[in-house]
């Protein structure tokens, strides 16, 4: 198995249309780490993804017949573009069946590459659908974005050149999707030196191929997040999961806030913003030097730079709890004269990012801060510590992702006339009406008693909602919720929530 993927990657003609991608010395963090640190990058390709190598590949090997035809595929993003590129090269119609909610810059991308976009459904899901069904009635090939043997074959060409590029590597990190590129690096790097020590990188929220090897075999996830939507798959590859299984090494899972913080060193250290798939390997690189030996060389693979320009505010905001950079907490202070001046006395000069604070009318007040941080968790428990002994009551919010994403922006005192609130955390694909289709299938039935909505202009909303349910009716209102369609969560009991919203 490992010697004719070998075979196939050597093969591959992908360098008709892609091109050898530098490694750039992350000098910074190396100087921070005791390692040294590489960036592989896969920005540089004319679609600013690795994409582009397995879909030509792919195309290449293809018979002339199913050239004429066609082909056809599914995709929200980088697979959709590499394909155009690739099917454009090569004198082949590419049709992209896209969910509505796909952003505008990957539609025109596509279009101004040669493909014929048909957008359709409002999940990647059903989009899929679409492109199979559309596949049969027309006689197209379908061309899967990961699961396919000469697809694999092509994204291995990336260690290919990573290996003749640094040969001495000791580990390299590699971004989790469906598996494709994974799939074809490790195998190929395993072939050359099974010394190298491969580690695939998943979101935490996407972590498809740790369901897998938890149960043995590919399953599907319940939900995956959207944030970093260029791996934001359910269900690993069969064809991925038989070789990472034999040639990987390890699984790394990273939050957002990790995810993040990597973009902007990214960023600072190269000048390139990197997609938040493109930046998961080296946040998995960052996550193993916590425990690490120190002096070895380690690659990550920046994946992809098809960042939406309006996504930026959230990383912004994210990138430094990511970094253990500011911690955020919920602080009980006296509700008299002073208090304030008091507080910031406690903190001993440390400098605070962010400070809210709504009269009550109890005989304390709650105080929503952000503190400043050089030293990451130790010197967080540290201010906590001496903020308790000062006889402060201290809840730690910096995991706490209501906190982070809602209550910070909500804080104004807590609602004494709601009864029945029940508070719920919801995250829907962006389309046109889908904020209406929310309020529509709840506001006419139950009061909506707080709401709070966020759209960082990328694929996916977030809202929360406290709705007024009464006992006898929370049966009907579970089944609204599940017709609804939409992720939710229920955060009633969520400490940001009961200290500075609730009742």
């Amino acid at each position: 198995m490992g010697l004719d993927y070998l075979r196939r990657i050597l093969t591959s003609p992908v360098y008709d249309v892609a091109v050898e991608t530098a490694l750039t010395e992350l000098s910074r963090l190396s100087l921070q780490t005791g390692n040294d640190i590489y960036l592989k990058r896969e920005d540089q390709q004319p679609v600013h993804s690795f994409k582009l190598r397995g879909a030509y590949n792919r195309l290449c090997q293809l018979s002339d017949q199913q050239k004429s035809l066609g082909v056809i595929a599914a995709s929200a993003g980088n697979h959709a573009q590499g394909l155009a590129l690739a099917a454009k090269r090569l004198g082949v119609q590419a049709t992209i069946m896209m969910p509505i909610t796909t952003p505008d810059i990957k539609v025109d991308n596509v279009r101004r590459f040669g493909g014929e976009v048909r957008l359709i459904g409002k999940s990647f899901n059903e989009a899929a659908q679409a492109a199979l069904l559309a596949a049969a009635d027309e006689q197209k090939t379908m061309i899967h974005p990961f699961d396919d043997e000469d697809v694999i074959a092509g994204q291995g060409t990336v260690a290919k050149e990573l290996m003749q590029q640094l040969p001495d590597a000791d580990v390299v990190f590699v971004p989790v999707g469906g598996g494709g590129l994974l799939a074809g690096m490790a195998v190929y790097i395993k072939q050359l030196n099974p010394q190298v020590k491969v580690i695939g990188v998943e979101a935490q929220d996407s972590a498809c191929l740790a369901a897998a090897l938890n149960a043995g075999k590919p399953v599907d996830l319940s939900h995956v997040g959207l944030f970093a939507d260029g791996v934001a798959v359910k269900r690993i590859g069969e064809h991925t999961f038989s070789l990472i299984r034999h040639f990987c090494d390890e699984v790394i899972t990273v939050s957002s806030d990790e995810i993040c913080a990597s973009i902007k060193e990214i960023f600072e250290q190269t000048r390139v913003i990197a997609e938040p798939a493109g930046a998961l390997s080296l946040a998995g690189l960052l996550k193993y030097c916590q425990t690490s030996k120190g002096n070895e060389k380690l690659a990550a693979v920046l994946s992809g730079a098809n960042m939406n320009f309006h996504s930026l505010r959230y990383v912004s905001e994210r990138c430094e709890l990511g970094e253990q950079k500011e911690a955020v907490l919920a602080v009980e202070i006296p509700e008299q004269k002073g208090s304030f001046r008091q507080f910031c006395k406690a903190l001993g000069g440390k400098a605070i990012t962010e400070f809210n604070y709504r009269y009550g009318k109890s005989d304390n007040a709650h105080i929503f801060v952000g503190v400043r941080l050089t030293e990451g968790k130790q010197e967080l428990q540290d201010i906590v510590a001496d903020l308790r002994s000062s006889g402060y009551k201290v809840n730690d919010l910096t995991d706490n992702e209501l906190a982070k994403l809602h209550v910070r922006y909500m804080i104004g005192g807590s609602s004494h006339d709601t009864v029945d609130e029940r508070l719920f955390s919801f995250e829907f694909p962006e389309h046109p009406g889908a904020l209406e289709m929310f309020l529509d299938t709840l506001g006419e039935h139950w009061n909506i008693s707080l709401f709070h909505y966020r759209n960082h202009g990328a694929a996916f909303g977030q809202v929360l909602a406290g709705v007024q349910v009464q006992d006898d009716d929370e049966l009907a209102f579970f089944r609204h919720l599940k017709d609804l369609g939409y992720q939710f969560k229920e955060e009633t009991d969520n400490p940001a929530y009961q200290l500075f919203l609730g009742d």
